[in-house]
Order: C-alpha cells, then structure tokens, then sequence
C-alpha cells in the first residue's frame, strides 16, 4: 500500500500528458493508495465507513443480493443501514436497465417491486436514486464516497462489482469459486472533489427521481444536492486527475467543479479516450494493462506503433474471453480488428497474458481478469471503472482516476507483479520487470500445457486465436 508522504513540489511525468477535454483538471497534494483484489479492497471500504462521521455516498453498477463484505460485515445493504442508524447521510445511485440491453435482471438491484418490497422488510431507510443510461448502455461507475465535503472525505474509485466471484484475496489461491482479479483506488485531496461533483451531478439529474418507483423510501423527500464550493485540503503529494466517460446529452446542469469547467452538455465527455490515447502515444518504455476486453481498434493500433519504436508491451486479459467478445469475433465487420489484434504478435515485445491459480485440489483454475488498470513508463496509471473498449470510451458512465507518481506507479507495478509471478521485482526497472513477465508467461504457456502447472499464476495468450 502506499504510503503518504508530506506534500512537496507536485510531480508530473512531462512526457506523459493529461486530458484537457474534461470537467475536471489535474488536482496536486492528493494521496493515493491502489487496492488490488477484492477482499482488501472491501475491507478497507468497509473501515471507511465505519470511521465516517458525516455521510456515505455509493454509486452501484452489478450487484448480487448474496454478496457478503470481509470479516462477516454482512451485505453492501447491513453495511449501509448500520451507517444510516449512527445518523449518517447514506445515498445510494442505483442503475436500472433499459429494456433490451441484454443485461440479466439478477445482477443489479433495479427497484423492482420485489427489491422494494424486501427494502420494506428489512426497515432500510437509506435514500436511493435509481438512474438509466441511455439505450442500450450501462451506467458502469463503482465509487464510494465517505463524509462528502468534510475534513475527513474519502473517495474510492475503481471497477469491482458487488458479486461472489471478487470477493478473493490476492493470489487467488482461497477457495474453489471462480476468483476474479480487480482492483480500486483510495483518493483522498483536492481530486476527491471531483468524485463529489460527479456523485451530485448523477443524484441530482437520476433519470428516475421523478417517478413513483425511482426512489427509496418512498414518499421521501430528496432534495437536491448541493456541488461541491471549495477543493477538499491537501492529503500527499500525488497528482491526479479524476476523468469520465458521459454520453452528449445526459446531464442538463453544467455547474462546474472548483476550478474546472463546465460539463460539455452537447458534446459529452469522452476525457478517457483522450487519455489512453495520449498515454499510449507518449510511453517510451514499458505499457502494462489490465482489462477484462480490448475492443478499439484505435487502441489496437497505437500499441502496435508503440511495439514499433521499442516499446515492451504487456497486455493481461481473461484467459477465456468475456462472451460480448466472442460474440463480437464471430461477425464479419469485426475482421479489421481482429487481423489487427493478430498482427500485434509479429512483435517480439508484445505480450497477451492470462492468469490462473490452484484451486483446494491443486487443479489449475482460469482467473477473470475484470481490472481496469494501465501503467506507462513506471510513471503514470489509470485505475477505474473503464474497459479498453468503444462501449466504455463512447457509451457506458465511466469514472478513472488517473495519477502521476513514479513512486505509488511503480509500488503498484511490484505488487501486481508479486501476485502474478510469485517474484519481488522491486530490484528490477520497468522494462526488466516486464522482460521477465513476458519470458515468464511463454515459459509457463508451456508448463501449464505439458505438466498442468505455473510459476506464479501468468501464462501467455495467442492474440491471432483470441475469443475464438
């Protein structure tokens, strides 16, 4: 975990630049602490709440009813109402899905009769908004928020869903359920700001707030929230900048964030897509992603320009595709693509991973790799809610946030290393490390083939077969 340390002179890496088509600019003085994997990262959100003094505020894309947080702290719903009976402003934006979009009812919470029938039951009285994005798209944000305007704000961003499969611990060696690889962030200073102005832009403007059905308790009033007036205090010394991916049209009010600029109404927000691109032009060194899709031909295009020049390239996705992918493989219009996902393995630099672990009978088990996390020249990252993908650059609600610290970079980059090579690369440069995680990968591609086993949990992938 990193460490915060006493702000300074705030770095960023001049190479790598940031996005300026967004609401929000780069933010100085902030710490920054990655969680990687479920069970630590529920746990220290779960210690949060249970330190908050004035509110918790939870955006929630997927989840399943029968999901328990660590340490026998019951479901996402007993953590809330517990905050909720100590007096705390608990708030919760809950996505609902348009008919059609080929998402199963069972896993989100919709405000379904039954869900408000049961939230009776149970006595909660929390405030819930529930907000539909538009068609056929996901509002796909996973932030917590903790004491909300206040000395002691906290803000979590990152991409874990509320499901069975994340709640694992790092390593993936507990259990034998399915294990997904995930990871969040603790962001707290000026940049937990920004998660502020987007949880009260999305609460005040929740596409169902007016409806019978579109809020919890009903009857209640919620009023509207106001935008944050001043940046929360300095925290560390990391720079971030908190970035989005919101539809044209979606939002009406364009109050700004302090010392941001107003939400581009007509335009949308595509400030994730601008920062991949940037990112990935600018490495000099080492690219290392984590993603549970690759589906932009762009992004497919500007890895291989970055292979071109010297670039050492790791890519870590689900050893067996997401089925939207594989569906996606079997169209004709997808062919350019692929040919050029394919042409990426002509580069010795590159690298398509996978990931797997031992389950209690010693059997090898395919890890889902659902992160959504990028490391560039171990000096810059992206940790959130966002795919590398055009549903999630162009479609779906996105928060990231993105920061620049060789030092948290590079601590991030040891300990997702550690988990999956079983190696301590701290000794290591980025362009070492990766070496390494490449040799390693091919050289368990062949283990894994011949005797069944691994060094570490890493293996490597064929990009011409991918989501065959």
């Amino acid at each position: 975990m990193a460490q915060e340390r006493c702000f300074e002179k705030p770095y960023v890496a001049s190479h790598i630049p940031h996005s300026n088509v967004g609401s929000y600019p780069l933010r100085y003085g902030n710490f920054i602490s990655p969680l990687v994997d479920g069970e630590p990262a529920f746990r220290r959100i779960c210690q949060a709440v249970e330190a908050a003094r004035y509110s918790v505020w939870v955006t929630v894309a997927f989840i399943e009813m029968d999901f328990q947080m660590p340490d026998g702290r019951g479901s996402l719903f007993d953590v809330l109402e517990r905050a909720q009976a100590r007096g705390l402003d608990v708030r919760v934006i809950f996505w609902r899905i348009n008919d059609g979009a080929g998402f199963a009812e069972h896993t989100v919470f919709s405000g379904s009769s039954a869900h408000r029938s049961w939230l009776q039951n149970r006595g909660s009285r929390f405030l819930a908004r529930w907000d539909r994005a538009q068609k056929h798209y996901c509002h796909h944000q996973k932030t917590w928020l903790i004491d909300a305007g206040q000395p002691s704000e906290i803000a979590f961003v990152g991409g874990i869903n509320l499901d069975k499969s994340s709640m694992v611990s790092p390593g993936h060696s507990s259990g034998d359920g399915p294990h997904t690889h995930d990871v969040y962030v603790e962001v707290r200073g000026p940049a937990a700001t920004d998660v502020h102005h987007n949880f009260v832009q999305r609460w005040n403007e929740a596409s169902e707030r007016t409806l019978p059905d579109g809020g919890w308790p009903d009857g209640h009033s919620q009023s509207r929230l106001d935008f944050p007036r001043e940046l929360s205090a300095v925290a560390g010394q990391v720079t971030v900048q908190i970035q989005r991916t919101v539809r044209p049209g979606h939002y009406t009010d364009s109050t700004a964030t302090p010392g941001g600029k107003p939400f581009p109404i007509q335009t949308g927000e595509l400030t994730l897509y601008d920062q991949y691109l940037k990112a990935i032009d600018a490495a000099r060194r080492t690219i290392y992603i984590e993603n549970q899709a690759l589906a932009s031909l762009e992004i497919v295009q500007k890895l291989d320009a970055a292979l071109a020049r010297g670039v050492e390239v790791v890519f870590l996705m689900p050893a067996d595709a997401n089925a939207a992918m594989s569906q996606w493989r079997a169209r004709p219009q997808s062919k350019p693509f692929f040919d050029q996902l394919a042409a990426l393995g002509r580069h010795p630099n590159f690298t398509l991973a996978g990931i797997a672990a031992p389950g209690e009978d010693g059997a090898l088990r395919k890890v889902y790799v659902h992160a959504k996390v990028a490391l560039i020249d171990d000096s810059w990252a992206t940790i959130g809610s966002c795919n590398v993908a055009n549903r999630a650059f162009f479609g779906d609600t996105e928060l990231n946030a993105s920061f620049w610290d060789p030092e948290v970079v590079r601590n991030l980059r040891c300990e997702l290393l550690r988990e999956h090579l079983a190696v301590d690369t701290s000794t290591l440069d980025d362009q070492s490390a990766f070496a390494l995680y490449r040799n390693t990968a091919r050289d368990n591609l062949a283990r894994y083939r011949i005797a069944g086993s691994l060094a570490g949990l890493v293996f490597a992938l064929d990009p011409a077969t991918y989501a065959t």
